[in-house]
């Protein structure tokens, strides 16, 4: 038996790449569920990846006595492999609270510090506008404070010389992000073929064995799940993400990134 072909496509696929992107997200897994086919795309082609988690996910368990810094080592440990799956050169855990995660000051300089460290071109994000999804269902309020704790440290802050200025006395000198990818949003505008690539992505999610429920279903859903967001461009595979374009490319002059327009 043969897969079905792509359906005929409606719009071009989304083929930007950075030369150095960054994904931040609020929990171990949260990455691998949203744009890890993109990203290991882009890694393929010569891109360099970060991976920043905001929290451990100390608090995503069902047994109430489960000791939370257990689960967390357990978490991050579960990540660090799914992370070196995808291809990512690095991870950092910022240990903010799971469940109780806030875009606050102090959320906000971790990640400044983070862009002003790594210096991406590009940033993937939850999408802080989504309370509940389109399919059904509530965004968790962690990934809604992630999205908009990034957005906000991505503008004004990284690019801001006068913000956080112990960080620029460290040496983290202003940083602008160019590009904002959205993940996990109800209006997509662009969608990354991923056809090559959304293998890794259920072998990373393969990778969280203390979140998947059903295990012998996943790799059916998440290729169901990207046929959806693959029909717009007739793609196999893909990823939907909302763009939001800070600095065009254009206005960057030779600054800009070395990878396709």
């Amino acid at each position: 038996m043969t897969d079905a072909p792509p359906p005929p496509a409606s719009k071009p696929p989304h083929d930007w790449r950075p030369d150095r992107f960054m994904v931040i997200a609020a929990h171990p897994d949260d990455a691998d569920f949203g744009p890890a086919a993109t990203a290991a795309r882009w890694i393929d082609a010569g891109s360099v990846g970060w991976l920043v988690c905001c929290t451990s996910g100390d608090a995503g368990g069902e047994d109430s006595h489960a000791d939370p810094l257990a689960l967390a080592a357990l978490r991050e440990g579960e990540q660090r492999t799914a992370a070196a799956i995808v291809g990512y050169a690095g991870i950092t855990f910022l240990h903010q609270p799971d469940g109780a995660l806030a875009n606050d000051l102090i959320l906000r300089e971790l990640l400044v510090r983070e862009i002003r460290t790594f210096r991406p071109d590009a940033v993937f994000a939850t999408d802080p506008e989504v309370l509940f999804h389109d399919g059904g269902g509530i965004n968790h309020t962690d990934h809604r404070a992630a999205g908009m704790a990034a957005a906000d440290a991505i503008y004004p802050a990284a690019r801001n010389p006068m913000a956080f200025p112990g960080l620029a006395r460290e040496g983290l000198i202003a940083h602008a992000v160019r590009r904002l990818y959205l993940f996990w949003s109800n209006h997509p505008t662009v969608h990354v073929d991923v056809s090559a690539t959304i293998g890794r992505k259920v072998e990373a999610l393969r990778a969280h064995p203390s979140q998947i429920r059903d295990p012998e279903g996943l790799d059916g859903r998440m290729r169901a799940w990207a046929a959806e967001e693959g029909a717009p461009i007739g793609a196999a595979a893909a990823e939907a993400f909302r763009l939001i374009v800070i600095d065009d490319d254009a206005d960057e002059g030779p600054d800009a990134p070395a990878g396709p327009a």
